[in-house]
């Protein structure tokens, strides 16, 4: 085999002893202490072999005649009995090494090279060289190359490959082996989006290396995929192949979220959240800013809610988060659940005649439907609204009460009960009046109003107010009703004769006005049946019918001696009945004059006026006066 130089000159930076490499005569024959310079490591493939290139250098005067030299395996020390592996002459080498191991190098003009092959893992190891130069001047240089053998090139991947950044993958192999050149491919980059390769040779301190370069920009879905580097040889069928699964690590997602949209009050919601990323993500759950569950390196997590309530209401978050991003999803939950207790608003005490404005709201959800009923009358309803309004344009007094404001929806109802009450001004009640009986006279003045009113009587022609406190005044106030509406009761007792031109006042009055109002009242004179007592009464009233009766047939038989014109009946069947004689005027007048002079209406200062009596009809010559009856009653 030819000899080649295994060492660049221009890469050997220490002494130069041989004029082959290119050093000046001068540096080749100058001489220089004991040491050794060879590559501090070697590789080479299981099969292959390698070349370590070797120099060494001894003091010049040693001027030996014949140089050797030999290599040992292990060890430098010939006491520790290393396996030698090559000899520069005829001599006894280790078994593994027969056959396996050369000195290529000639130890005469200080080239102490070494080619090892076919080259197998039990080979690999440290290699000392040994310098003979005749008797006592042997040397073991304590410089030594560690070789190495491989089974497969070296794939150099970068500890972190990130979806969408430029990476570079180096397949680095040995090129130590003269009589094999090593040729480099990549397998599995077809699908790979923008991939590019090119080749280096290096060359460090005597070991030579091809480093074939394969750049890319992964992507998601390469994930685990398989990527190889593949060396052949020309002169020879050994393949050798590398391969790598592609850790790309990428910002996480998360890729469903689970759940209901909608849940009763009081029964479990379970939501679920799927993610991924590489690293595995941190995953959380949050509702608003709240972190209700997190769990690191995961790629599912599940959130339980034992008893839903409205407050779980909301918006629900799974955030997934990794050192190169976050990201998140989110659902709404909804809470179904009966209406709450209605809340109002509005004033629920106003002044009559003032606008009333009462809103009446419940929460829930579906929304309610929403009704305020006053009995069995419904005032407002709202339908799927979350509050009704009540207007009440001008407040009476007869709006005051209790009405009833109702929430419902599918889950449930709930009510509310509430009291309008309608300040107004006294109003006198018609039992107002005064009552005679026995010495003097009972008289009653009611008043309803709110706030409560104050009740006096006044007596003008006395000159006197009588009000609470009075020893003939009572007052009572029954309690409230409905709507808050107060009654008084004023009682004035008047005792003694009463003055025909007596008048009763009554008045009644508080914050919002006054009211005031004659009684009816009647003096003694017209006490006649409380005078004659009940026999009394029944003779005078047969009386009045009789002096009727009699006042009747006497204008009846003057009439008759009169000419008038006598109608035509129709015969019986024929047109209806015939009809009734009209009553005399002056007959329906006298029974109302008498009906009013019994039950004593039209006396006293405050009565109204009597109406005059009609006008006697036209009818023929004049006639004379009719007998009146004189009645005394006693």
């Amino acid at each position: 085999m030819p000899r080649t130089p295994l060492l660049d000159p221009q890469e050997y930076s220490g002494p130069c002893y041989l004029p082959d490499w290119g050093c000046p005569p001068s540096l080749g024959t100058s001489g220089g202490p004991w040491a050794a310079w060879m590559p501090p490591a070697v590789a080479g493939l299981s099969g292959t072999c390698v070349a370590v290139p070797c120099r060494f250098g001894y003091p010049e005067e040693l001027r030996p005649a014949t140089v050797h030299g030999l290599w040992y395996f292990g060890s430098p020390y010939p006491k520790n009995y290393p396996p030698v592996v090559a000899r520069s002459r005829t001599g006894a080498v280790h078994e593994s090494f027969t056959g396996r191991a050369k000195l290529v190098g000639d130890p005469g003009v200080r080239d102490c090279s070494l080619l090892l092959g076919p080259l197998s893992p039990e080979l690999a190891g440290k290699y000392y060289f040994r310098g003979d130069l005749g008797g006592y001047n042997q040397y073991s240089f304590s410089e030594h190359t560690i070789l190495e053998v491989l089974e497969e090139p070296v794939l150099e991947v970068p500890p972190e490959l990130v979806a969408g950044e430029e990476v570079e993958i180096r397949c680095r192999v040995p090129d130590n082996c003269p009589q094999l050149r090593p040729r480099v491919g990549w397998e599995g980059i077809e699908e790979l989006p923008e991939a590019s390769e090119r080749e280096l040779h290096e060359d460090a301190a005597g070991a030579a290396t091809i480093l074939a370069l394969l750049r890319f920009r992964p992507r998601r879905e390469d994930g685990g995929r398989r990527l190889g580097c593949r060396v052949t040889f020309t002169n020879s069928t050994l393949t050798f192949e590398a391969t790598v699964a592609l850790d790309v690590q990428y910002e996480p997602r998360v890729l469903e979220v689970s759940g209901p949209g909608e849940a009763v009050e009081g029964t479990p919601v379970e939501l679920g959240c799927e993610a991924e990323g590489r690293p595995p993500p941190l995953l959380s759950w949050f509702r608003g800013v709240t972190v209700l569950r997190e769990e690191p390196v995961s790629t599912g997590l599940r959130l339980v809610l034992p008893r839903v309530e409205p407050d779980h209401a909301g918006t629900y978050s799974c955030v997934a988060e990794n050192r190169h991003g976050r990201h998140n999803r989110s659902l709404q939950l909804h809470v179904a659940y009966a209406p709450r207790s209605p809340i109002l608003n509005g004033s629920l005490w106003v002044v009559a005649g003032d606008p009333v404005t009462v809103t009446c709201g419940a929460a829930s959800h579906p929304a309610p439907i929403v009704t305020v009923t006053r009995g069995r009358r419904v005032v407002a309803t709202a339908i799927y609204e979350p509050q009704v309004t009540m207007t009440l344009a001008a407040a009476r007094p007869e709006d005051a009460g209790e009405y009833l404001c109702r929430a419902e929806n599918q889950h449930g109802e709930s009510s509310l009960a509430f009291n309008l009450t309608v300040e107004f001004p006294p109003i006198l009640l018609p039992d107002s009046r005064c009552t005679p009986g026995g010495d003097g006279a009972r008289c009653v003045c009611s008043a309803s109003a709110v706030p409560e009113p104050a009740v006096t009587f006044d007596l003008p022609s006395r000159n006197v107010t009588v009000t609470e406190g009075h020893r003939d005044y009572t007052v009572t106030t029954p309690g409230r009703g409905t709507g808050g509406v107060v009654t008084v009761t004023g009682i004035l007792t008047l005792r003694g004769t009463l003055d025909p031109r007596l008048a009763v006042l009554c008045s009644a009055h508080n914050p919002h006005g006054s009211v005031r109002q004659q009684l009816r009242f009647h003096h003694p004179g017209g006490l006649v049946w409380a005078k004659v007592g009940p026999v009394g009464a029944v003779v005078a009233f047969a009386i009045v019918i009789a002096l009727v009766c009699y006042l009747s047939q006497s204008r009846r038989k003057k009439a008759a001696g009169s000419p008038e014109v006598t109608p035509v009946q129709p015969p019986p069947g024929q047109g209806g009945d015939p009809a009734p004689e009209p009553r005399p005027l002056q007959a329906r007048w006298l029974r109302g004059a008498v009906g009013r002079w019994a039950l004593g209406v039209g006396e006293g200062p405050g009565a109204p006026p009597e109406p005059a009596p009609p006008p006697k009809p036209n009818r023929g010559p004049p006639e004379e006066p009719p007998e009146y009856a004189e009645i005394r009653v006693k």
